[in-house]
């Protein structure tokens, strides 16, 4: 059906098969975000198509999905995304399409609190696993968060300590301007799709580390470099994803910012109180 030589095959078949997903898939209206708004489609300005004019992420909810933190803005990591990717790959690439559904698993296993509404995984088979470890089930990753079950105890953050609302929370705080995902290089295709990963994103938030130092990002770019395994069914619906990297490449370029001095400290706790009360004016 495909022509061509026999190992260019699979990937003719992952772009049609795409392709196909794509065209099936409708695009939602643009909604003003609202923290408050428990069910919707995503924005436009979501989706990467406003004001960046590409398609990144297309994720389209069931309606009686509901959203576990309100409906997602991607508008700032969109905005780390644009400004410091690596790679620009070209429409319809084996490296456009896998991102594309990395970034649509993110939303749904993160901002979906309920696996019978998950579409991007298949939920019966679906086990993911970090460096070789112990898989764990989609309702497990549900329950702790994605940040907690890839990132694991470690001396400079204890995963085990923390809920996936803690977690969620933790790293919003470090990363104010969002912590964004590219694919850099996809080497096979379906079905098994085997990938080079880059997740990065500035320290430009704070973080209060276990012996409650307080320390405050100077804007250095955290950089994880990684490998995946996914496999995927005909229809790109993931079954397993195996994931390595290094997870101390997280922590390490946090704790290693000097911390801050206790007067700075209270300045900024003041000015953080001052410009809270602020937000409903």
């Amino acid at each position: 059906r495909f022509p061509g030589p026999p190992h260019e095959r699979p990937r003719a078949w992952f772009r049609e098969a795409c392709s196909s997903v794509l065209r099936r898939a409708t695009m939602a209206l643009a909604h003003e975000l609202d923290p408050r708004q428990a069910t919707g489609s995503l924005s436009d300005e979501s989706k990467g198509l406003t004001p960046w004019g590409e398609l990144i992420r297309d994720y389209e909810p069931s309606p009686d999905t509901r959203w576990r933190f309100g409906k997602p803005n991607y508008a700032r990591v969109n905005k780390a995304y644009f400004e410091h990717r690596a790679k620009v790959h070209p429409e319809g690439s084996l490296e456009s399409i896998v991102s594309k559904l990395v970034k649509n698993w993110e939303v749904e296993s993160h901002h979906i609190s309920d696996i019978r509404q998950w579409k991007t995984m298949d939920t019966t088979k679906f086990k993911v696993a970090v460096n070789g470890g112990t898989p764990a089930s989609a309702q497990l990753m549900c329950d702790i968060g994605s940040d907690n079950l890839l990132l694991g105890d470690m001396p400079e953050y204890k995963a085990s300590l923390q809920t996936f609302e803690s977690a969620n929370t933790i790293f919003s705080n470090i990363l104010t301007e969002g912590f964004a995902f590219e694919v850099l290089e996809v080497f096979s295709g379906p079905p098994t799709v085997t990938f080079k990963w880059r997740h990065f994103g500035k320290f430009s938030g704070e973080y209060i580390d276990h012996s409650g130092r307080q320390l405050k990002g100077d804007g250095r770019m955290i950089n994880l470099i990684g490998m995946c395994i996914a496999k995927v069914s005909e229809e790109l619906v993931i079954e397993s994803l195996d994931v390595y990297y290094n997870p101390a490449d997280m922590m390490r370029p946090i704790v290693s910012v000097p911390p801050m001095q206790p007067e700075k400290a209270l300045e900024d706790q003041q000015a953080s109180k001052v410009a809270d009360s602020c937000t409903a004016m």
